[in-house]
């Protein structure tokens, strides 16, 4: 008998076949067959070319043999695949990275159509500005770049975006008396909320002047600065709610059952890379926690020290550090989305040892080295996540 030796030099759209985004994926082609005849759907597209209107675009990343492509090292791209039928992403498609050499003249030849082409290429360098394809941030970014988009793309849910504003209002309730004074009974809420409303708004207003004023920030520093105090605070929400899925994957991965054939070496290989995935995860953990508490210093220093320099600071290099925060938050979004997906809560946890082994080496290219595989678990909450040397339990259960 001759062992199956799968290639993996590729990966099937076929399993994005029923999403419509995650944090690094956006699926046009299922946007486009769920909202056909809608009439803002109609009205409003995401690209003007009717071509890449049905694209899945991902946020990737630049493996060490894609680096040559690029004039400059990147790490992570915005890859845009045109499927060859709509319907059956199985079949593959047609790809290219934005950034890439030669990437304009590409993309003309898969638009199909000259029409609109300056907006559709303002779009995707749009795109690529972004670390992760977050729907709230997706649609506070183009928001601000003036794309007059259609609701459907963005697939936060209008309960997510009450929880979120919420909480936004927990955290910043404290700043409302430094920049517009607390006043009456009952005006403190009233300024919370209307503090929140602007800032998630997406849109400049004269009314952000008393808290312009505060931080000490003019014209396109003061607007840079907003939106990427906006992402941290994202974040931190969503960061709020993962914790508990990144502790159910991990948890998952000593359970899981290998049906099929069995192949000893890549057994091991499993096991292997199985523990360094949680490994990386645990890392990726620490350094969000860590950059998310850059932003709590600074925003105490403002709120209990009284000290606007502080955050003001904060939000000039907040930008750059915004970018790597929403790739790091991007890496175990993936994981714990995908693999939910994948494994469906209530599902056998079975699956097939080479399908397993290509899951876990996805996961860990996409985590990319861990530096900090000494450290012990990180706390989240009040709780320790997954002990690292639990990942041996890969090998118990399979």
């Amino acid at each position: 008998m001759v062992a199956r030796t799968p290639d993996r030099s590729f990966r099937s759209l076929s399993g994005l076949e029923k999403t419509a985004s995650t944090s690094r994926v956006l699926n046009l082609a299922a946007i486009a067959s769920q909202n056909a005849g809608d009439p803002e759907y109609e009205s409003a597209p995401f690209f003007k070319a009717a071509a890449l209107n049905g694209a899945v675009i991902i946020k990737h990343r630049i493996r060490n043999d894609e680096q040559y492509i690029f004039e400059q090292s990147k790490r992570i791209s915005t890859k845009v695949i045109i499927p060859f039928e709509r319907t059956d992403l199985s079949l593959g498609g047609r790809s290219l990275f934005v950034g890439q050499r030669g990437w304009q003249e590409l993309l003309n030849q898969l638009r199909g159509t000259q029409d609109d082409e300056a907006r559709d290429v303002a779009l995707l360098e749009a795109l690529d500005e972004l670390p992760s394809l977050d729907p709230f941030l997706l649609r506070e970014h183009l928001k601000r770049r003036d794309f007059k988009i259609a609701n459907c793309y963005y697939a936060i849910s209008a309960p997510d975006l009450e929880r979120m504003q919420r909480f936004v209002s927990g955290e910043i309730s404290k700043l409302v008396d430094l920049a517009y004074g607390g006043g009456k009974s009952g005006a403190p809420n009233a300024n919370i909320s209307k503090l929140v409303s602007l800032l998630l708004s997406g849109q400049d207003d004269t009314r952000l002047e008393p808290l312009r004023l505060t931080l000490g920030l003019e014209g396109e520093n003061f607007r840079e600065g907003i939106f990427s105090w906006k992402g941290f605070l994202y974040y931190k929400w969503v960061l709020n709610s993962l914790w508990p899925e990144l502790r159910g994957v991990i948890s998952e991965l000593t359970e899981i059952k290998v049906v099929g054939p069995r192949d000893y070496e890549m057994l091991n290989q499993v096991k292997d890379v199985g523990s360094r995935v949680n490994q990386a995860i645990l890392g990726q953990v620490r350094k969000v926690r860590a950059t998310l508490q850059v932003y709590d210093d600074a925003f105490a220093e403002l709120t209990q020290a009284g000290n606007p320099m502080a955050f003001r600071n904060f939000l000039l290099k907040s930008p750059e550090m915004f970018i790597t925060l929403g790739e790091r938050t991007g890496m175990v979004s993936h994981i714990a989305s995908f693999w939910r997906y994948r494994f469906p809560k209530g599902r056998p946890l079975r699956v097939e040892l080479d399908e397993l082994f290509d899951i876990l080496q996805d996961f860990h290219q996409g985590l990319g080295e861990d530096e900090d595989k000494a450290r012990p678990a990180a706390v989240v909450g009040d709780s320790a996540l997954i002990d690292p040397a639990n990942a041996e339990a890969i090998g118990k259960a399979v």
